[in-house]
C-alpha cells in the first residue's frame, strides 16, 4: 500500500517541479529580454564614444508607453487593436518553446523547431497587415520590406534547423538541445557553417546592422520601426517589447543549438539557477559581439540586403551538405 501510493505522488511532484521549470524559463526570456537590449545598446555607446543611457533604459521606455493613452488612426481596424497582444502572446509562446535556460520542458513536445518557425511567421504577418491597415506610405513600405526579409531569410532558417535536427535525428527543440550538449567537445564542419549562417539570420530578422540600423527613425531606410509609426501607449510597448523577446530567443536558439553546454536537462531548483547562470554569461558575450559588430559595420543599401541573405541561405546549404559529406 505505502509503495503504490507514493508512485502518484512521486508523479505529481516531478509534474510540479516541470511546471515550476517552464515558467521560470518562460518568465526569465520576458522580463529579461528589456535588460539585454539596454546591455546590447550599453555596449554600442561605450564603443562610439557616448555617454549611455544604462542598462535598465528599456524597461524606464516601457514604463513610460504603458502609462500613456492610446491614440488610434482613423478608420484602425481590430485588426490594428489586436495585433500588439497576438506580437506579444507569440513571443511568450515561443519562450515557452525554446530550451533556454532548461531542456525538461512539459510544453517542449508540443512543437518542434518547424512550428517555432511558424509561430514567428505568424507574428510577422500580423505585424505586415497591421501596418498596411491604416493605409500610410511608410507603414506599407516597412510591411513590403519586411516580407521581402522574411522570403529570403525564412528558407535560410529552415535549412539550418533542418541540419541541427540530421545531427540530432528529431526535431524536437529539446531533444537538440540535449543530444548536441551530450557529445563531446568537436568541431563538426556542418554546425560551423549552420552557426555562422544563422548568426547572420539574426541580424536580418532582428532589423539589426547591416540590414537596419535599429537607433534611427529615417523614412527612407527604416524597416522595422516604419511598421510601428502609428502605435502608441500600451500598444507600442508591447510591440517593442516583443521586438526584444525576439532578439533574445534567436540567440537562445542559437545557445541551445551550437552552443547548449551548460543548459539544464532538469527542473531542479540547482539546475534551474545554473542554467539561467549560463545563459545570462553567454547572452552578455553574444551581446559585447553584437555591440562590437554593429559599431563597425554600415548599414547595407536595401537591394544589397537580397545579397546578404543569400550568402546566408549558401552556408545553411553548405552545411546540410557537409553533414552528408563529412559527418555521416
Amino acid at each position: 500500500m505505502t509503495q503504490t501510493s507514493t508512485v502518484p505522488h512521486q508523479w505529481i511532484a516531478d509534474l510540479l517541479f516541470k511546471g515550476l521549470g517552464e515558467l521560470f524559463q518562460t518568465a526569465s526570456v520576458i522580463f529579461f529580454a528589456p535588460i539585454f537590449l539596454g546591455w546590447v545598446n550599453l555596449c554600442r555607446s561605450c564603443l562610439q564614444s557616448r555617454r549611455p543611457a544604462g542598462i535598465l533604459q528599456p524597461y524606464r521606455d516601457l514604463l513610460k508607453l504603458l502609462r500613456k493613452e492610446v491614440v488610434l488612426a482613423t478608420g484602425a481596424s481590430p485588426l490594428f487593436r489586436i495585433t500588439p497582444y497576438i506580437v506579444f502572446g507569440s513571443m511568450g509562446l515561443a519562450a515557452a518553446l525554446v530550451p533556454a535556460v532548461t531542456t525538461d520542458l512539459p510544453f517542449g513536445p508540443a512543437a518542434d523547431a518547424i512550428a517555432l518557425v511558424g509561430i514567428f511567421s505568424l507574428a510577422r504577418i500580423f505585424m505586415a497587415l497591421s501596418a498596411m491597415d491604416i493605409g500610410t506610405p511608410f507603414g506599407d513600405m516597412g510591411a513590403r520590406r519586411e516580407m521581402m526579409i522574411a522570403f529570403l531569410a525564412e528558407p535560410a532558417t529552415m535549412m539550418v534547423l533542418f541540419t541541427a535536427s540530421l545531427i540530432s535525428r528529431s526535431t524536437s527543440l529539446s531533444t537538440i538541445a540535449e543530444t548536441l550538449g551530450g557529445r563531446h567537445f568537436t568541431l563538426y564542419p556542418s554546425l560551423v557553417f549552420a552557426t555562422t549562417s544563422f548568426f547572420l539570420i539574426i541580424l536580418a530578422e532582428n532589423s539589426r546592422l547591416p540590414i537596419d540600423n535599429p537607433s534611427t527613425h529615417l523614412e527612407l531606410t527604416m524597416i522595422h520601426e516604419a511598421m510601428l509609426l502609428e502605435y502608441s501607449g500600451r500598444h507600442l510597448a508591447l510591440m517593442e517589447w516583443g521586438s526584444s523577446i525576439k532578439l533574445l530567443l534567436y540567440f537562445s536558439i542559437l545557445i541551445s543549438f551550437f552552443l547548449p553546454w551548460g543548459i539544464s536537462h532538469e527542473s531542479s531548483f540547482g539546475g534551474l539557477l545554473s542554467g539561467f547562470a549560463f545563459l545570462v554569461l553567454k547572452l552578455f558575450i553574444l551581446g559585447t559581439l553584437l555591440a562590437i559588430l554593429e559599431s563597425t559595420l554600415a548599414k547595407l543599401r536595401l537591394f544589397r540586403a537580397p545579397e546578404f541573405l543569400a550568402a546566408a541561405y549558401l552556408l545553411a546549404v553548405i552545411a546540410f551538405l557537409s553533414h552528408f559529406i563529412l559527418e555521416v
